[in-house]
């Protein structure tokens, strides 16, 4: 397919600008199609990953950081989308706060550890972490309509933040995802499925390991979400809500832990972390991955001058239909990097768009890098930006991992 025009590079008016393009050359490929593409409550690029970076301030993070209402009082970083995508990596983030104080350090420091275990228990188990790890979900008693009533306020309110804006604070997706399916026993996966099409920050890895360990799947034993929360986190919510008289989760919900299953192999063990150096030389493009957009890309950072290829892997976003937002996060962001170096943007299946091509690219530690990286042979690998490089410990729970972390 001939490589699409360069998106627009973002700016303070830009964001319909992106949407429109996204709208134009990636319409068929989103859920609401060209007609519904809106840009989410993040602008995408490295600008505002490096803004939103320099502002970070975790004063109060352990006090606040489960605060849902009011919104002036949210303790969240929001720094997860740029994360995610690699505009800023968790080295960066974990010395931005260096100079924070006691429980507030800890406890956002623990957040970032707990996204590199992801990683980690990714790398490890790829697509089975699509299946029950530990324990098969829950059995509950009966609900009648959708797992997420439009009639419950707390509902209402969260589902609309991530239909929307693409971003939820974590409380709010222990709520949608335990109401989903401990109260409700509709399927996680379809629940997973549905953040991961919205979400800005939505990863395989830490979206799975999320649900998994709420609903129990995980963990073994499964988050209860009732009025009780809400009431402690948005206590205006159940005040507005008119079910507030009838309440349908006044009580914990009755589920317990479902049957245990043979999962893989959690114990030590090799997890596959990629190149601790650079390995071969000489290449002339870089490919640059959605695991890994920004400028500090090992792979672009190791020659400012050499240009850069990004493929929106069309039958991917066909099976996937991912919300036009998540789109718009990427061409934004694609836009700004091609105002520093020669950037081509193409559309299609990537083994095909880069055949014969001798790439450069940055191990990513996801299955579908290993897949398209089998075929393509890049003949120059850059080492990924680990947190915590793997050191063949347990991946079985969080504590267990990071008792053998060495930060």
């Amino acid at each position: 397919m001939p490589s699409l025009p360069v998106p627009p590079a973002p700016s303070i008016d830009s964001s319909d600008d992106t949407a429109v393009w996204v709208a134009e050359h990636l319409g068929d490929l989103t859920r609401e199609g060209p007609d519904g593409v809106r840009a989410g409550d993040f602008t995408g690029g490295q600008a505002a990953a490096d803004a939103a970076l320099a502002a970070l301030d975790v004063t109060g993070y352990a006090r606040s950081r489960s605060t849902v209402l009011p919104e002036s009082r949210r303790g969240a970083s929001r720094m997860s989308p740029y994360i995610r995508h690699g505009l800023l990596s968790l080295r960066e983030v974990w010395d931005a706060v260096s100079d924070a104080q006691g429980q507030d350090k800890k406890r956002y420091r623990d957040e970032l550890l707990w996204q590199e275990y992801a990683r980690h228990l990714y790398a490890r188990v790829g697509p089975a972490l699509a299946a029950p790890l530990r324990a098969e979900q829950p059995r509950t008693g009966r609900w009648d309509g959708d797992p997420w009533p439009a009639e419950m306020a707390c509902m209402d309110l969260t589902v609309g933040m991530l239909h929307d804006g693409g971003w939820l604070v974590n409380q709010t997706r222990m709520w949608l995802a335990s109401q989903w399916a401990v109260r409700a026993g509709a399927d996680w996966r379809d629940g997973e499925d549905e953040f991961f099409a919205h979400l800005l920050d939505g990863s395989r890895a830490a979206n799975r390991l999320g649900w998994q360990w709420t609903v129990g799947t995980g963990s073994g034993k499964p988050y209860g979400f009732s009025r009780w929360q809400v009431q402690k986190r948005a206590p205006q919510l159940c005040r507005s809500c008119p079910l507030a008289d009838r309440c349908p989760i006044e009580n914990w919900p009755d589920a317990g832990p479902g049957p245990s299953v043979t999962g893989p192999d959690l114990g030590r063990g090799e997890t596959p972390s990629g190149p601790a150096e650079v390995e071969g030389s000489g290449a002339s493009t870089v490919w640059l991955t959605a695991e890994s957009l920004g400028r500090g890309d090992p792979a672009l950072a190791a020659d400012p001058d050499r240009p850069a290829v990004f493929v929106f892997d069309e039958p991917l976003l066909r099976r996937l239909r991912l919300s036009g937002k998540r789109l718009v996060f990427l061409a934004e962001t694609l836009g700004e990097l091609a105002a520093t170096r020669p950037l081509e943007v193409r559309r299609g299946r990537v083994t095909e768009e880069l055949a014969g091509r001798d790439l450069a690219s940055t191990y990513a530690p996801v299955p579908g890098w290993a897949t398209r990286a089998a075929a393509l042979k890049p003949v120059e690998v850059h080492p990924w930006p680990w947190l915590t490089r793997p050191r063949g410990g347990p991946v079985q729970s969080f504590s267990a991992w990071r008792r053998t972390l060495r930060v």
